[in-house]
């Protein structure tokens, strides 16, 4: 039995389970996929919104203002990439402008900082790539980019170096409460907990309507992207969005936190949650959309494409809190969409002091600072690479020729806690697969390393968990096969 059970490992469920590492309680954290950020949480635009956007009064405006504030001394205590670059909303005519006039407004009522409205000759002065047809922009210089994966994993491991437990592959199929207890069914088995807490996103609703008798509907909204070469410099040195619409914040092009180019999203309603297809409507939508912004939008270093699904609630606003006409003991942060990224730190921080005040949790008497992550062999200095070589001769071997990443931080992201069991979840910590070939070099090296890490066959490694195995079988089976054909 737990004190405590979190349904859902993306950066909202993770940055909780950080948070109540600050009471002493036993915490669990239970997920459906095979690693944590598998959801909407590695498939965003991985800004952190300065807070303009949402509607004053609501909890959307309310953490995200909160928790942008809190986002660059979290990434600098957890050595995660994060750039204070800034955002212009660019508008190209009077409807435009006025819209613009409403965001700054809304910016000012939410209490976001450094707001200003400029005109054309500044813009194209900050950007000279921009359209030069563009009349007006909001400038939010607070605006900033971090890696949405890798802060959710820092975000995990420093919750399981103070004792929170993960469980995987462990999607939720019922849950009840008896005795004061609250029951949480998977195929992993039955778990008890004092409280629970929702996290879970996409499936979030399903959950809800199982204990409430106000019931929600979350609705997954699909988003497609276009990712280009880091080496190839992105045109804008901050994030580029134009006036948003009624289905979102509108396409925008912006530098990621390692120096790609990112554009995107589309915004599409769909039925399934799980389907994160790219289609040739949605991304000729996006590119259409960025030659709005940049005329001479050029698609040639597209290294690949994705889409992320993010749960929009039919409420359109965060639902936080006790979980209403629910047992006690229940709680939830579900409907994390945009801007939930820039909220987790502040949603993290308040719900979970809701819990252990409910719990009368005592404060725990100490907390492990972030086991320091490795520096990337990539960003080290020549007598950096030396010594480390020296040190650890597995640095000496590159295992990524695209974004050069070695053996020895593959290994590191693997062994760490809540590490690395498939070749995505390896791509995610350390970047092997990211580059210009997608994995095509180096992912065979890499499935060797995990069999090496992790005990196990070849035929076990997968590119991300479930069904999908890299490999079908062994020459011997295959063998063995024709001569009973034979």
């Amino acid at each position: 039995m737990y004190d405590i059970l979190i349904i859902g490992a993306g950066v909202t469920g993770c940055a909780l389970a950080r948070h109540l590492c600050h009471y002493q309680g036993s915490i669990a954290v239970i997920e459906r996929a095979e690693d944590v950020a598998d959801g909407a949480s590695k498939a965003n635009s991985g800004i952190v919104h300065a807070g303009f956007d949402a509607k004053p009064g609501t909890k959307k405006a309310y953490y995200n203002v909160k928790g942008a504030k809190m986002y660059a001394k979290l990434a600098r205590d957890l050595n995660v990439p994060y750039d204070p670059i800034g955002a212009l909303v660019i508008g190209f005519s009077d409807e435009d402008r006025q819209t613009i006039q409403k965001l700054y407004d809304q910016g000012v009522k939410n209490g976001v900082e450094e707001l200003r409205i400029i005109e054309k000759e500044e813009i194209l002065a900050l950007e000279p790539n921009t359209n030069p047809d563009v009349a007006c922009a909001l400038y939010a210089p607070t605006s900033a980019v971090v890696s949405p994966y890798e802060m959710t994993i820092a975000l995990a491991y420093h919750a399981a170096q103070n004792g929170v437990e993960f469980i995987f592959n462990a999607p939720v199929t019922k849950i009840f409460r008896e005795s004061d207890q609250w029951h949480v069914i998977t195929p992993k088995g039955e778990f008890t907990a004092r409280a629970i807490v929702n996290c879970a996103g996409l499936g979030a609703d399903e959950l809800h309507n199982m204990i409430s008798d106000q019931q929600v509907r979350i609705i997954p909204r699909r988003g497609e992207y276009y990712l280009l070469d880091h080496t190839v410099k992105c045109p804008f040195s901050r994030t580029m969005f134009q006036v948003p619409s009624k289905m979102g914040k509108g396409v925008l092009i912006s530098p990621t936190a390692h120096g790609n180019a990112l554009l995107g999203p589309s915004a599409e309603d769909i039925d399934d949650g799980f389907d994160t297809a790219t289609t040739r409507q949605g991304l000729d939508f996006v590119l259409e959309k960025c030659r709005l912004t940049w005329p001479k939008v050029n698609i040639r270093p597209v290294i690949t494409t994705f889409s992320g699904v993010r749960a929009h609630p039919d409420t359109d606003d965060f639902l936080i809190g006790q979980v209403p006409g629910a047992p006690d003991g229940a709680f939830e942060a579900i409907g994390i969409e945009s801007p939930g990224l820039s909220a987790s730190p502040a949603i993290a921080e308040e719900l979970g002091d809701q819990i252990a005040h409910y719990l009368k949790l005592p404060d725990a008497r100490l907390v492990k600072p972030p086991v320091p992550l490795l520096k990337p062999f990539a960003a080290m200095t020549e007598e950096e690479r030396a010594a480390a070589c020296k040190e650890n001769p597995d640095y000496g071997r590159i295992v990524c020729r695209c974004e050069v990443i070695t053996e020895a931080e593959i290994r590191d992201a693997i062994r760490r806690p809540v590490g690395a069991k498939s070749i995505d979840g390896v791509k995610r910590r350390t970047r092997a697969g990211m580059g210009r070939c997608q994995g095509g070099f180096c992912s065979p090296r890499v499935a060797e390393i995990l069999c090496e890490e992790l005990h196990v066959s070849p035929l076990d490694i997968t590119k991300s968990g479930g069904e999908s195995y890299l490999l079908v079988g062994t020459l011997n089976d295959i063998a063995k096969e024709a001569r009973g054909h034979a």
